[in-house]
């Protein structure tokens, strides 16, 4: 694997992945994603850095950005313990000397001391969607950010080499629209509608934890097995068969009881759902921002492939106007190394706040 000698890597540290970014020469080498459930203790962290330090020997000689989004797991008595445990826990792991170790403040900088960070917490917790958005606005000069996780999903509007909204926090941005807590592996089914249309019938759904968001898109053959990374509702296997038992239990049945096919159209059912849920937080902020016909709407995360079904969605029930022009992240903002290894592009895309946060890093630190 690429040495980090001489280059940047960037972290996003999730409360469900961590995803690093190597960076050379402002070119991306190498992207990296471990499942890390914070909530369960600092120790998954440890593990995960342990497991990037093997993928990349000699860490110690690179300069370090950091993102976060770990501190609002309940581990934590609060966000701003959240912020320090983290920070405390990087310094503590990862074999960097003083001063090599930078976390990502937003409108604040960039923090590299103990002191720092404990001032600037607020700035640091939950900023990783601001670090994307900033990264592609430096590429396009107009559009907006459409970042689909495996839990969440961020709405950003950017131009003039910005961000457009005025929303920092996550609390902000839950009541402007700009983050959904809809992704594509780990959401559970009852939060996508309370009354799905299947059979012929309107029926009302089962309010219990029976099925994930990553059955719905496994039986649509759409998820990569490389981010279905943690266990199933039922701790079951992640075969077909029992992916259509999870999502006959949330309507009354078992998976005996339809077709294949009546399993895949209800599969495809909620899939609608959650693609009208976004698509009305999406037309909220094109309003409140009022993005030409030129914008482009910039896909990222490992639900990126809901993206055009997104934008036709809210275009049909829009009377303004949807942007039509579409960039990926990893392939049209992260300059990918010719060198890197096959799928590189696609890991970027993936992981684009670590990619973001060590390019933003490495052009404010020429």
């Amino acid at each position: 694997m690429p040495s980090p000698e001489r280059a940047t890597v960037g972290w996003d540290i999730g409360g469900a992945h961590v995803k690093a970014c190597l960076l050379q020469g402002g070119e991306v080498v190498d992207v990296a994603q471990w499942g890390c459930p914070l909530w369960q203790g600092l120790d998954h962290l440890t593990r995960a850095l342990q497991a990037a330090e093997a993928r990349w020997p000699g860490l110690g000689a690179a300069q370090h950005a950091v993102t976060m989004t770990g501190e609002m797991v309940d581990l934590f008595p609060d966000r701003e313990a959240g912020v320090r445990g983290i920070a405390s826990a990087l310094s503590a792991s990862l074999p960097v000397p003083p001063g090599a170790l930078h976390f990502f403040a937003g409108d604040a900088g960039w923090c590299a001391t103990a002191a720092d960070v404990s001032r600037h917490w607020e700035h640091i917790a939950s900023a990783n969607w601001l670090a994307t958005a900033r990264h592609a606005a430096l590429v396009f000069p107009e559009g907006v950010l459409v970042d689909i996780g495996s839990t969440t999903t961020d709405l950003i509007a950017f131009g003039n080499e910005g961000v457009l909204t005025t929303s920092r926090t996550d609390a902000e941005r839950l009541v402007s629209g700009e983050l959904a807590y809809h992704g594509v592996v780990r959401t559970p089914v009852c939060a996508l509608t309370q009354r799905i249309e299947w059979r012929g019938q309107a029926r009302h759904v089962m309010n219990e934890f029976f099925a994930t968001t990553a059955d719905v898109y496994r039986l649509c053959g759409e998820l990569d097995p490389a981010h279905d990374l943690y266990p199933s509702a039922d701790n079951a296997d992640k075969g077909l068969p029992a992916t259509r038992q999870r999502l006959a239990r949330m309507v009354g049945l078992d998976e005996r009881d339809a077709s294949a096919g009546e399993w895949l159209d209800l599969a495809r059912a909620w899939r609608t759902a959650q693609v009208d849920a976004i698509a009305g937080q999406l037309r909220r902020v094109l309003a409140a921002h009022a993005l030409s016909r030129e914008a482009v709407i910039v896909s990222a995360g490992c639900g990126a492939f809901l993206v055009p079904d997104l934008a036709a969605a809210a275009a049909a029930e829009s009377a303004g106007s949807v942007p039509r022009r579409f960039a990926a992240y990893g392939g049209d903002v992260a300059r990918v190394a010719r060198h890197a290894a096959a799928g590189t592009t696609t890991w970027a895309q993936v992981c684009a706040p670590s990619v973001a946060v060590a390019a933003l890093f490495e052009r404010e630190h020429d």
